[in-house]
């Protein structure tokens, strides 16, 4: 009995040791983050208990502007883009959903835009757990709507997606260095509540 303790005591200390020299990852620049309408379903809906019913949440990575120029220089114009950084953008619908004036079955997509001067075209694709834009295959969009650019006065450091409510159903705000655009989601059912 006391051959089986000692030999249980050694293997547990041995994989302490193990697990003590193992080296984590380093922390990623462009940390991942979600967005939600409504906006912090979670804690909203889940923990404060106020009515809604979850119907958009978006998934992205925020790369940090850093002093540099973005578009038409780090992302250049007329280019696919990821819309934010490392992993492609995902957006998961929870119910059917209009955009850009055609229907979106409820389900996960990928989200990619075309930067340009004065718009930019927002994608909406069926591949998805892509990494970056390097195999974004244009026979699976669902979606493509050109919005136009708003330039802001103060500049956005870190890549910046959030919904806000709107009177047909919510928008979709994406903003980074000092400029933003809107993309529309729409539904019929006005039962969906959410807050700003």
């Amino acid at each position: 009995m006391k051959k089986l303790v000692l030999i249980a005591l050694l293997l547990t200390t041995g994989m302490l040791v193990n697990a003590q020299d193992r080296k984590l990852p380093p922390l990623d620049s462009s940390p991942m983050d979600m967005a939600y309408y409504p906006v912090m379903y979670p804690y909203v809906v889940k923990v404060k208990g106020e009515p809604g019913q979850l119907v958009a949440r978006v998934i992205y990575s925020r790369p940090q502007k850093k002093g540099r120029k973005i578009f038409g220089d780090l992302e250049p114009y007329g280019e696919i883009y990821r819309l934010g950084a490392n992993e492609a953008t995902e957006i998961e619908f929870y119910r059917a959903v209009t955009i850009g004036g055609k229907n979106i079955p409820k389900g996960r997509y990928t989200m990619y835009s075309i930067p340009d001067e004065k718009k930019w075209t927002l994608i909406i694709n069926r591949d998805t757990d892509i990494w970056g834009a390097f195999k974004y295959d244009k026979s699976k969009d669902v979606v493509r709507t050109d919005l136009p650019l708003t330039t802001l006065d103060t500049p956005v450091d870190p890549f910046t997606m959030v919904f806000e409510k709107a009177p047909y159903g919510a928008n979709l705000i994406i903003a980074w260095d000092i400029v933003s655009i809107t993309l529309p989601v729409k539904w019929s059912d006005k039962t969906v509540t959410g807050k700003k």
